[in-house]
């Protein structure tokens, strides 16, 4: 989109306009750089201060803090949500792919909806399902009886292994891997026998998946995603794991077998899940967080040692080699109080 006014995007924000609505819009920019043609937006008051400096062309706040600025201004509820809003409107990122390539590979008894585009070198398997309006990148792979909802976009070099089910405008970005074999192993007298991991992935409507993220598919039954889940990049999620609607996970974090997230959970990067341990609704679990047992209750859950400088935490570390020692004492000093009756 080359351009927007402002009073055509307070209609599609369903924000009060204040100033011209003749402004046009052009493109978006932070507070200290946004100048002409831009909009920007303050969504926490503690940066109030700033408005007197900015040179937006307009700026999306919230009603409280409207009186502090002078300028044209979109009046909302969640000005940081109209961020988001106006992003989409005037995004230019290209298309992951545009027609059909010529080197495309597309099995014969392949379904290929309406306006579906397949970039250079992308392979589409026997018995593949792309619904109305996907898009497939370069390089893709899309094995056999795999299913790819209306408007999904997969980016260059994703992999969806056989049988895997893609929902509707999902968004996977480069070098992902869906439907991996699990990590599934028999120990015969020290030699490994591997388990055919039977089941899929099921994915469904509006999730987003960070690039290089692997997702594998159950052992017997089905590794399943629910709608409206943002992953994020270079991420485990093994086996049967199931994640409930809603839910978002920052990058790095490593979630084992069969373990149940509940819905509109927010797992903070680089956490760790056990296997075979289910996290209720609405948990959130800060960056680097050790999950070992399962979490019943809402809340904000931590774990780790927050960073020191380097003297003190080695000093902190001396001290928990010794926890253990500590322990037995103050149990010998509790038992020697005991028997003297104190």
């Amino acid at each position: 989109m080359a351009g927007i006014t402002l009073a055509d995007l307070a209609a599609q924000l369903d924000a009060e306009l204040r100033g011209d609505g003749n402004v046009v819009i052009e493109s978006i920019a932070g507070m200290d750089q946004a100048g002409e043609g831009q909009i920007t937006f303050l969504s926490s008051s503690k940066y109030r201060k700033h408005l007197a400096d900015c040179q937006a062309s307009a700026v999306m706040l919230k009603d409280g803090d409207a009186e502090y600025f002078s300028g044209n201004a979109l009046i909302m509820a969640e000005p940081y949500v109209g961020y988001a809003r106006v992003a989409q409107l005037l995004d230019t990122t290209p298309a992951a792919a545009s027609d059909i390539a010529p080197s495309a590979y597309i099995a014969d008894d392949a379904v290929i909806g309406e306006g579906v585009a397949v970039g250079h070198n992308a392979v589409i398997e026997s018995g593949a399902q792309i619904g109305d309006n996907a898009q497939i990148g370069a390089g893709c792979f899309v094995g056999k009886n795999a299913k790819i909802g209306a408007g999904t976009k997969l980016w260059a070099n994703v992999t969806i292994y056989h049988s895997v089910v893609l929902g509707e405008q999902c968004l996977v970005q480069s070098s992902t891997v869906i439907g991996a074999d699990g990590f599934g192993y028999a120990n015969e007298k020290g030699e490994w026998v591997k388990i055919p991991q039977l089941g899929t992935v099921r994915i469904g409507n509006r999730v987003e998946i960070g690039a290089c993220t692997t997702i594998d598919r159950g052992a017997l039954d089905d590794t399943v995603i629910e709608d409206n889940v943002i992953l994020d990049n270079q991420m485990q999620i093994a086996h049967n794991v199931q994640i409930g609607y809603g839910t978002a996970m920052a990058g790095g974090t490593i979630v084992a077998g069969s373990t149940k997230i509940g819905k509109y959970c927010i797992i903070g990067g680089a956490s760790v899940l056990n296997g075979h341990i289910e996290i209720a609704d609405g948990v959130t679990i800060t960056g680097m967080g050790m999950v070992m047992r399962s979490i019943e209750e809402k809340g904000m859950y931590s774990s780790g040692i927050p960073l020191q400088p380097n003297r003190e935490w080695r000093k902190t570390a001396a001290r928990t080699m010794k926890i253990d020692e500590m322990n037995k004492r103050l149990k010998a000093v509790e038992k020697q109080l005991e028997e003297k009756g104190e």
